[in-house]
């Protein structure tokens, strides 16, 4: 089980040096990753595509327990977009593959350190397995409450917000004047999750790629260059006292305490 800081960084190292400048009351409360690159770190070393999917897996178990060690409440990643079936079939099938062995062997990790998973996006068109999967494990830790590890899978920002307006066209009981901010959040894939405060991108790359486009209306944004399955605790720390540094105003003149 994994509890706090304690013994996960190796005293006089680098990890210990960030780690000490972290103000650990104002950690980021939701967190969201757009892990990309694994194509690109298979390439560059003569390795089929599908083999950066695979160590991306070390990446994600890392920063899951990095983020509840800093005692960050939500963890967003960015897993399978709704573009992402562009890609070849082969290795879509290996990436759902993949996802499907991860939840199977996560499961014991999740309930022993009370971490929660959610689905964010559109469960029609997953493979069948990796749905009983995911509803299995979503049932199984459905009461936990350290952090929640939130997967975006067969998602599209401009799909969840079309999904809402749909939701608010059908409910009967709701007049214009009704509708607003609070009410339009509840409606989308992330209802009764804190938006983003600060948004990671891996690889060097600059954009947002369709992701929670209504929720990081004000969250910062941290980009490396370095591609996901060499992200490590170490970077993680370093884009935390980073968002840390920022003065957030939400368009006022003075940071909001």
């Amino acid at each position: 089980m994994f509890k706090d800081l304690d013994g996960f960084v190796a005293p006089g190292s680098e990890e210990e040096r960030l780690v000490r400048q972290i103000d650990l009351k104002r950690v980021p409360a939701h967190v969201a990753v757009i892990m990309d690159g694994n194509g690109r770190w298979a390439q560059g070393r003569n390795l089929p595509r599908i083999e950066g999917h695979r160590a991306g897996i070390k990446s994600v178990q890392e920063i899951v327990e990095t983020g509840a060690r800093l005692g960050v409440q939500a963890l967003t990643l960015y897993a399978f977009s709704k573009e992402n079936w562009k890609r070849p079939k082969r290795e879509v099938s290996a990436v759902f593959r993949i996802l499907e062995q991860y939840l199977k062997k996560e499961t014991k990790v999740l309930m022993e350190n009370d971490l929660r998973l959610r689905v964010l996006g559109q469960r029609e068109g997953l493979p069948d397995g990796v749905i009983r999967e995911l509803d299995r494990v979503e049932r199984m830790t459905r009461d936990n409450s350290r952090m929640i590890v939130a997967l975006a899978l067969n998602y599209g920002g401009r799909t969840e917000i079309l999904d809402a307006v749909k939701s608010i066209l059908a409910d009967r009981s709701l007049a214009p004047a009704d509708i607003d901010e609070d009410l339009f959040s509840g409606r989308l894939y992330t209802a009764g999750l804190p938006d983003p405060d600060l948004v990671i991108r891996t690889s060097g790359e600059m954009r947002v790629s369709n992701f929670l486009l209504w929720q990081i209306a004000y969250a910062e944004i941290w980009t490396t260059p370095t591609y996901w399955p060499d992200f490590r605790r170490r970077d993680f720390f370093q884009a935390v006292l980073e968002y840390q540094k920022r003065e957030r105003r939400f368009g006022d003149v003075r940071p909001s305490r």
